[in-house]
């Protein structure tokens, strides 16, 4: 079976197109801004129900959120299952690597002599290095893109990509990481994805009857339109 890039595209279309609409308008951001400015601007506006529900949505972009998707679906389809996890692996990894390739500082240490003007949420571990990119944010873009391709209905990439940028905006919020790190966040994750969807989702055992259906399935499970 093959899966070109556009066919992948085309399947999360509604995931994308927006996507595409929001990156360029947060690379018109940080054209006009400086990271200060935008980190600031951000930290100013703080709010009580933000606090608490900040903290929940970052968690939604940890690994164990993807894991845990990928175990459950082994009980269903093997082959989604293995996507799924040769998915985060990669991106997991690449950003592991860009992390320390960069080795760029967090927040907390870039403005060790501002921190009296940072508002830190309660509670929070606020780390110190490999800001860049974002890990939380790759996940997030990467998983979101990925159940999109997965949708019946497609109009579920719009909610997915909400989410994930739900995500990506609770990392600057609890001071974890810069504008920069989340917008590179979700490019790696969206870029990667695409091309591994793309790739593996052509092999011919990836839609056999035998990888079609899970632990808890006895029939192939029916392929999306």
């Amino acid at each position: 079976m093959n899966i070109s890039i556009k066919d992948v595209l085309y399947k999360v279309r509604y995931f994308f197109i927006p996507y595409l609409i929001v990156l360029c308008a947060c690379l018109a951001v940080k054209i006009l801004f400086t990271r200060e400015q935008i980190y600031f601007t951000v930290n100013s506006h703080h709010y009580p129900i933000a606090d608490t529900l900040a903290p929940y949505f970052t968690d939604l972009g940890d690994g164990w959120t993807t894991i845990i998707i990928a175990v459950i679906l082994v009980f269903f389809n093997y082959s989604r299952a293995l996507l799924l996890g040769i998915v985060y692996a990669v991106t997991s990894i690449s950003a592991q690597i860009i992390k320390h390739i960069f080795d760029a500082p967090r927040p907390k240490l870039y403005f060790q002599n501002q921190l009296p003007r940072i508002y830190f949420v309660k509670g929070v571990d606020i780390l110190s290095l490999h800001s860049f990119p974002s890990g939380h944010t790759v996940t997030a873009f990467s998983t979101a893109l990925l159940i999109t391709y997965w949708c019946r209905n497609k109009f579920w990439g719009l909610p997915l990509l909400l989410l994930a940028m739900f995500i990506g905006y609770s990392r600057m919020y609890l001071s974890e990481h810069f504008f920069e790190d989340v917008i590179a966040g979700s490019v790696i994750g969206v870029i990667i994805t695409v091309f591994l969807i793309r790739r593996l989702d052509s092999r011919r055992f990836m839609h056999s009857a035998k990888w079609n259906k899970g632990l808890l399935t006895s029939r192939p499970a029916a392929q999306n339109s």
